[in-house]
Formats: C-alpha cells, sequence, structure tokens
C-alpha cells in the first residue's frame, strides 16, 4: 500500500489504504535522519489499521521552516511545500482538502509539524508530535543546512513553534510528547507545555512515558498514541 509519488517536482511517498475510512488525510514530516516510514513496519501496521491516507513529503534537512534551504530547493520553502504543493496534491488526487487534515512529525518533523500549524490553524487543526525539535537553534552551528538557513542562532530561535503561537488562533487537536530521557529535546517540550497552559490553550501532552530516550522505540511507542489521537479527533470533526 506505499506508493512512490511526485509532488511539485519532488520525490514523495504516500500509504494509500485499499479501504480508505474516511476522507480525511495524514501529513507526516519526517526527522532530520529522513528515515522512511514505508521501511518501518510498525507504522505500517498502524496505517493499515486506522486506514486513513498518509502523505510523506521528502523535505531534505529544510526542518520544515518558511525559511528557504538551498539543499530543498532554491526557491520555495519546506513550509510553503507543505502547505501548498501537498496539500494541493491532496486535493487533487484524493479528493480530500482542508481542514480534514492533521500533520505528524518526529522530531525535526515534529517541530515542523507544530510551527506548521500554529502558523497554519485553520488548514491544520490536528497536530501530533513526537519528540519534537522545539528548540532547533540548538542545531545550529553544527554544519548542517540549518547554518546557511539562518545567519544567527538567534535568528533562527526567532522561527521556533513557541514564538509562533496564537492566542485566539490555535490547532483545536493538538497532542505532543517527549520522553524525559532525551537530553537534547526535552526542556523544549517542557517550556512550550508551560507557555500553552498559561495562555488558555487546550492541548494533551505526554512528558512522562520513557523508552530510553530518542529512538525508534521511543517514537513507535507514541504513534501508537498519536494515532489514537488523530483518529478521535477525525471522528471529532465529522
Amino acid at each position: 500500500m506505499w506508493q512512490s509519488i511526485e509532488i511539485g517536482g519532488k520525490e514523495a511517498e504516500a500509504f494509500l489504504p485499499e479501504n480508505r475510512t474516511s476522507d480525511h488525510a495524514i501529513i507526516y514530516l519526517h526527522a532530520h535522519g529522513e528515515e522512511r516510514l514505508s521501511e518501518k513496519d510498525e507504522f505500517t501496521s498502524l496505517f493499515e489499521r486506522y486506514g486513513y491516507p498518509v502523505i510523506c513529503p521528502r523535505g531534505k534537512k529544510g526542518w520544515w521552516m518558511d525559511v528557504v534551504c538551498e539543499e530543498f530547493d532554491p526557491v520555495i520553502t519546506p513550509m510553503e511545500y507543505v502547505r501548498k504543493d501537498v496539500v494541493d496534491w491532496i486535493e487533487k488526487e484524493l479528493q480530500i482538502s482542508a481542514p480534514n487534515l492533521a500533520l505528524l512529525g518526529i522530531s525535526m518533523g515534529g517541530q515542523g509539524a507544530l510551527n506548521i500549524s500554529y502558523r497554519y490553524a485553520l488548514t491544520f487543526p490536528i497536530v501530533a508530535a513526537i519528540s519534537s525539535a522545539v528548540d532547533f537553534h540548538k542545531a545550529y552551528g553544527q554544519g548542517y543546512p540549518l547554518d546557511q538557513m539562518f545567519p544567527s542562532a538567534e535568528l533562527a530561535r526567532q522561527q521556533s513553534a513557541v514564538l509562533h503561537i496564537h492566542p485566539l488562533n490555535w490547532p483545536k487537536f493538538h497532542f505532543f510528547a517527549c520522553d524525559p530521557m532525551d537530553p537534547t529535546w526535552f526542556e523544549g517540550n517542557e517550556i512550550l507545555a508551560s507557555k500553552l497552559s498559561s495562555s488558555g490553550i487546550m492541548y494533551e501532552c505526554d512528558l512522562k512515558t520513557s523508552h530510553g530516550g530518542h529512538n525508534w522505540r521511543y517514537f513507535t511507542a507514541m504513534a501508537e498514541k498519536s494515532m489514537e489521537f488523530i483518529d478521535h479527533a477525525f471522528k471529532e470533526m465529522s
């Protein structure tokens, strides 16, 4: 049920169930390691169980930001690609349109999912983010494309999801999780939870469950929770 597809002239993958359960779809944003969910049997089993189409664009190491990443494209930003090209492809090929869309992401993709949903909550009212690299500016200066995307770590920080939370317009269904043994990204998720709580924004999170840190064992465990959350949200919207 996995297919290689092309969206806006770029490679992507799609999980297209034989028997779709509804007119809803999930967009998955990959991590910095660019691992493919089509190679993760546990995720395939989950997607088969729930029966939603899952579209997986390939964003290189562009952090899914609204900033040009030369490695991805010299003109279109990764964020613009998702909210325009990917959304348009889903509408044309699957006859599914906003707001019947959910964002799901891991690590770099988790922060991307949060960041995009915070800016475009009407298009993406459902978001589930696993081990999100919320304070992604910590990766600045390590020789990744991020160094070319921003002149400084501070300017990268100013584009973080936490600073794009709108007090009057946030995703209606909102879940994130991070392993407390994740030394790099846990603090950012704690700060996000604190900011949302102080702003009176409704959300669900799991910052207690542990499977040893930032690893695929944890990602898989939280994928089950995330899919449960997304399924419930889709049914609430119907």
